[in-house]
């Protein structure tokens, strides 16, 4: 809080509270990437998913990680040099601006709202495991705690202080784990083997499950598909996540953005390798069936974890820096959707970009990031219990189905238009929620997030596989179909701009 009101002496103008005034280095980019892309899934989620399914449960970190090679290649560099503060920017380069400003800002609404139900959900089992708490009442109340105090970070801070929360969050938790990581593994005489034959042990009868893959997902043709668009999700959502996008333009130049995201590589695949033996660890000495049992369900493999290695000093600290990743995570999520909504619909759409005082969009998105607040504490309460890692694959599936095919189109694609783009944008995003609705992820069976009811008709938990060629296909259609002229000089000036970065916005020179 402390380092939060000192970053917002220097928040005047929207660049400073969007863009932190272009201010952050490469490296300082590079570790905030990872703080915000390091959130709750990756902590609690993926360590759970690993003590309690084994290899089904890494090939989260696998994708995830994966991921970064398609954002670093396809995205990052070009989106610098294109756009001011939000992914609108790119898309209505060469658009007509307004349709296609709404329709990108609704897509970041859909994807922080699904995004947000995971982080909220992380915050109510963490807590709840901490201070012993099992009424859902109480669990409810300590997420709406949670959204409180973000929503204070985002008002005071922007993105100033949301970045610097990042950065000394991301230390935190990779250097937790890092100690935790060493300290398992020196229990079982740094040797994997070792440790993963006491995971096996430690599960009883049927352990070796944990070792192969199919403990998840089944071995059946409609589970193994399932796992296929989980794989699909992640590998292509990262490219698509508008809150990881907004952190491209934190860095004065395309070059200081190419290396952010070689940093953030590195940082987060060598977090993800911790997890591998977090998870095993967990299953190893806390057991797959305590893990299940505790308040929190799987989210709680690696704070109990802690407990059992460090006693009440340790599962004190990582709790601490799992809530820090939480509240990090919330706060960035909270401010892209934000100035989503006060830059692209007030600004650009309502006022079309006749807005009398600058501070007033500021103050547009400060009371948006409250609104946004209060719908994602009521939505992390009803998706409380679920694992973090999964619900977050949903909002991977909207953003690689919603923005990833408009964005790749954009870029590289010269006949693309308008009608395209917002075929794309809102087929997209229809299917996918449409999908995501009508599957056993919400209905149907006892781990769903309404289980009392059945209304699932779709086979897949996850709906890439179908949802995001689909959104590829409407986008295709939609520019071939329609009559509309595309403009063949904004997207000359638009190619030449995003390889070359000439015309693009540079850093304040205050």
């Amino acid at each position: 809080m402390v380092i939060v009101l000192r970053a917002s002496k220097n928040t005047k103008t929207a660049s400073d509270y969007y863009a932190a005034g272009r201010a952050f280095t490469g490296p300082q980019n590079g570790i905030a990437i990872a703080g915000d892309y390091l959130s709750a899934a990756s902590f609690l989620g993926i360590a759970g998913a690993i003590a309690v399914y084994g290899y089904d449960g890494f090939l989260y970190s696998i994708g995830f990680l994966v991921a970064w090679l398609v954002a670093l290649l396809l995205v990052a560099e070009l989106l610098r040099n294109t756009g001011r503060y939000t992914m609108a920017d790119v898309l209505s380069f060469r658009m007509r601006e307004r349709p296609v400003r709404t329709a990108a800002s609704l897509s970041t609404l859909a994807v922080t709202f699904f995004y947000l139900l995971a982080q909220m959900a992380g915050a109510g089992g963490l807590i709840a495991l901490l201070l012993g708490i099992t009424h859902p009442g109480g669990q409810a109340a300590v997420i709406a705690v949670v959204g409180a105090l973000m929503i204070l970070y985002v008002l005071v801070g922007g993105m100033k202080g949301t970045t610097w929360v990042q950065i000394i969050k991301a230390a935190l938790l990779i250097a937790g784990a890092f100690v935790m990581t060493v300290w398992v593994l020196a229990l079982h005489g740094f040797n994997l083997s070792g440790l993963l034959g006491a995971a096996v042990q430690t599960a009883g009868p049927g352990g070796e499950a944990l070792l192969n893959p199919g403990a998840q997902y089944g071995e059946s043709p409609a589970t193994q598909l399932d796992f296929v668009s989980l794989g699909i999700a992640l590998v292509l959502g990262t490219a698509g996540l508008p809150h990881v996008l907004m952190r491209f333009y934190t860095v004065p130049t395309a070059k200081e953005a190419r290396r952010s995201v070689v940093w953030a590589i590195w940082l987060i695949g060598l977090f993800y390798l911790f997890t591998l033996v977090l998870g095993y660890g967990a299953g190893a000495l806390v057991g797959p069936d305590a893990i299940q049992d505790a308040p929190g369900g799987v989210n709680s493999a690696a704070p109990l974890l802690a407990l059992e290695l460090g006693g009440p000093l340790l599962l004190g600290f990582i709790s601490a820096v799992a809530f820090a990743t939480i509240l990090a995570v919330v706060a960035g999520l909270t401010i892209t959707a934000s100035a989503s909504f006060a830059h692209d619909i007030y600004a650009n759409v309502i006022k079309k970009g006749a807005v009398d005082d600058k501070n007033q969009e500021v103050r547009v998105a400060r009371i948006t990031a409250v609104v946004i607040g209060v719908v994602s504490i009521l939505g992390g309460i009803a998706a409380n219990g679920q694992n973090v890692a999964f619900l977050v694959a949903l909002a991977f599936a909207v953003a690689a189905s919603a923005n990833l095919p408009t964005l790749l189109y954009s870029l590289f694609w010269k006949r693309f238009n308008t009608t395209g783009a917002l075929w794309s944008i809102y087929g997209g995003l229809a299917v996918t929620i449409v999908l995501i609705v009508f599957s056993p992820a919400v209905s149907g069976n006892e781990s769903a997030m309404f289980p009392g009811i059945d209304i699932a008709w779709f086979p897949l938990k996850n709906p890439g596989l179908v949802s995001i060629p689909l959104s590829f296909l409407l986008g295709y259609l939609g520019t071939v179909l329609s009559k509309e002229p595309f403009n063949e000089e904004k997207y000359a000036e638009m190619e030449v701009r995003s390889l070359t970065g000439a015309g693009a916005e540079k850093a304040n020179p205050h």
